[in-house]
């Protein structure tokens, strides 16, 4: 998606510029006047090479982000000034990628841009949730405090990011031994065994000879085979990158069942935690809304927050929009109509939050220890296929022995 460098004057006569991905420039448009800035002039932006060239082997962490945080606030608590933490920020940070654009940040600070002006100079290194929580936090006052409460945010989606990799790491590990082994076993071992039946005239059953078949094809056409499964392998990052494949893949997530109780809960706990940050720094529920649809992760939880943030601009309250969606479970819109009754929707969600971080863990959990079985079964399947189709000529040469 390209971008675009605006010039803007928000509300208070202030001139404003930023740097905003858009698929046009009318996009970029309606975005400036969302935050009620006039726009002055926009400009497709060509992004140096400097910080994005290094992005393959030094990206940036949620663990990172948190720690950025945490330190910014401890130094901000300590009464050091913004560009001061900047720049004993930047002599210490150790991500290369993160140093190098808070450096960045920190020359554009001294230049005379706000804190939050600058970070979204950089919004492929600083996440926009964060940016958006700096430009708040200025405006009242309360940076430091924002500081902490993002540092909490960032370590919390960072513990729930790692237990999901780790989950993950035992089935990928079985599934890559269970593809080198079949492939040994076919290219290696069971021509081995064929070649020594057809020496004693064996007669190969039809499973057998299925088998040889693909053996022979994997030895004779294996570059064929590579080049097939590196198109296929290309194809489908492309195609998962485009906005369509997106929607088709977040939306597949919550069909499979294994997966959509655990991709519906780390979205409850994603929601709440974040909507819940941001209400309780004081930013308006629309614009709240807004922002949480981007960081959920999922475009069609996405398209269904976006669609009740426009049913609540028209004074409906919020947890009808959001039952319609039909992913978040019941506890959630319960909470929320609970919240709305009672005034205190930022509290309810941050309880909920914590309710559903434990919920997390535990379906993570249950999805390894159901995905551990299946996968140890296809396992046994595909090599238990491969034995028995070299085993059943065994039996015809023993047959021809006793007769």
């Amino acid at each position: 998606m390209p971008e675009y460098k605006y010039k803007a004057i928000n509300a208070a006569g202030k001139p404003v510029e930023g740097i905003h991905s858009a698929r046009n420039k009318d996009e970029v448009i309606a975005m400036l006047r969302n935050n009620k800035y006039y726009p002055v002039s926009i400009n497709e932006h060509v992004q140096s090479k400097d910080i994005k060239s290094i992005s393959l082997f030094n990206k940036v962490k949620l663990k990172d982000i948190a720690i950025f945080c945490r330190q910014f606030h401890a130094m901000l608590n300590a009464g050091v000034s913004i560009i001061n933490c900047l720049d004993i920020l930047r002599q210490q940070i150790e991500n290369k990628r993160l140093r190098e654009a808070t450096s960045e940040v920190y020359e554009h600070v001294q230049k005379g841009l706000t804190f939050s002006e600058a970070l979204r100079k950089y919004n492929y290194v600083y996440p926009d949730l964060l940016i958006n929580m700096v430009e708040a936090g200025e405006a009242s006052g309360n940076l430091d405090i924002i500081m902490d409460r993002m540092a909490t945010h960032f370590e919390k989606e960072n513990v729930i990011a790692r237990k999901i990799k780790g989950a993950m790491v035992y089935p990928m590990f079985l599934g890559g031994i269970a593809t080198l082994v079949v492939i040994g076993m076919l290219v290696f071992i069971f021509p081995t065994f064929i070649s020594l039946f057809a020496q004693v005239g064996a007669e190969l059953p039809g499973i057998t000879q299925f088998v040889l078949n693909i053996s022979n094809g994997m030895q004779k056409y294996w570059y064929i085979i590579i080049a097939a499964v590196t198109a296929a392998v290309y194809g489908f990052n492309r195609f998962s990158a485009s906005e369509t494949g997106r929607f088709a893949l977040d939306g597949l997530k919550f069909k499979i069942p294994v997966v959509k109780t655990t991709t519906s809960k780390i979205m409850t706990s994603r929601f709440a935690r974040t909507l819940s940050t941001l209400m309780s720094s004081g930013m308006p529920l629309l614009h709240a809304l807004e922002l949480v649809a981007k960081v959920c992760g999922n475009k069609v939880v996405e398209k269904g927050i976006l669609a009740a943030k426009e049913e609540v601009r028209k004074g409906v309250s919020l947890s009808g929009p959001i039952k319609k969606i039909g992913i978040f479970p019941p506890m959630l819109v319960s909470m929320l109509s609970i919240g709305e009754e009672s005034g205190t929707l930022d509290d309810v969600l941050e309880r909920t939050a914590s309710f559903y971080d434990g919920e997390v863990e535990a379906a993570v959990e249950s999805m390894t220890k159901l995905m551990e079985p299946m996968m140890l079964m296809t396992m046994a399947v595909l090599i238990g296929f491969i034995a028995v189709a070299m085993i059943l000529p065994m039996f015809d040469i023993m047959t021809k022995i006793q007769y």
